[in-house]
């Protein structure tokens, strides 16, 4: 299988040597946060996903498709529903980022839930930056979503495709309800003390109290070196190569996506 990456970089000037050979238009890109199912291929998080996994910017078909594929049958694992796709938890409101790994222009992006078209945003036909970002309203749509965000390429008959599965408002209805920690008592009674006693505190019983705070676990955050499969936040601090770079777009990394090759549209360097 031959594996084409486009770096956005090298691809403003020679753009004809570096594009998939699937894809006849030089724009490339892929919505990569929340993670669309050709992020989520090629961070690993989802896996067996076939060449879209080397790939995730090149789902491109002709322009009116509702398909998650594109119509591309080498891509058809994106279409595929009996994988239940990790759904990320949303508020009302999503904020969808797209990577241009090789920026054209723009006549607009669309999005869609159910086929019905939720927002448009237009690009002006004109050439996007590296990273482009969309605040959607979906307040209409609550629960399990598959949201269908489409770039229409300004002046060629081709859009790029990405599916996103999101749980809009934060859960969704197929999510099972939590079972209660109080055991029952029998008709009539309370739970039982011992003589001269009163319930006991929820106290921890030792070291230091617990916390919900998250922790961060990847090598962001001036932690290490980069590597591939992080889901890397705005403001992680990574070295490669002996270089340091701050995160500038929360993103998954892959190979071939080093912050030396991605310096701007997804790396500042220090």
């Amino acid at each position: 299988m031959r594996r084409s990456i486009a770096y956005p970089l090298v691809a403003l000037g020679a753009v004809g040597s570096t594009l998939a050979v699937t894809s006849p238009a030089f724009a490339h890109g892929y919505v990569s946060e929340p993670p669309s199912r050709q992020a989520l291929c090629a961070s690993g998080a989802v896996k067996d996903c076939g060449p879209i996994q080397f790939e995730p910017q090149s789902v491109e078909g002709p322009k009116g498709l509702r398909s998650c594929d594109g119509g591309l049958a080498q891509f058809s694992v994106l279409a595929d529903e009996s994988r239940n796709w990790p759904a990320k938890a949303v508020g009302k409101t999503a904020s969808f980022t797209w990577v241009m790994t090789a920026r054209h222009r723009t006549s607009n992006w669309e999005y869609f839930v159910g086929g019905k078209k939720v927002a448009t945003v237009d690009g002006g036909n004109q050439q996007p930056d590296a990273v482009v970002t969309h605040n959607v309203d979906l307040s209409a749509f609550p629960g399990r979503q598959t949201v269908l965000a489409v770039w229409n390429i300004g002046d060629t008959g081709n859009a790029f495709y990405n599916c996103v599965d999101l749980n809009v408002g934060g859960g969704s209805s197929d999510t099972p309800k939590p079972t209660p920690t109080t055991p029952p008592t029998a008709p009539g009674t309370t739970p039982p003390t011992a003589p001269g006693t009163t319930p006991p505190t929820t106290a921890p019983t030792t070291g230091a109290p617990a916390t919900t705070a998250p922790t961060d676990s990847t090598p962001g955050g001036a932690k290490g070196d980069w590597a591939a499969g992080v889901a890397y936040k705005i403001g992680d601090e990574v070295t490669f190569d002996g270089k340091k770079y701050k995160c500038r777009q929360s993103h998954s990394s892959i190979r071939s996506w080093e912050p030396s090759v991605f310096t701007l549209a997804l790396w500042l360097p220090l």
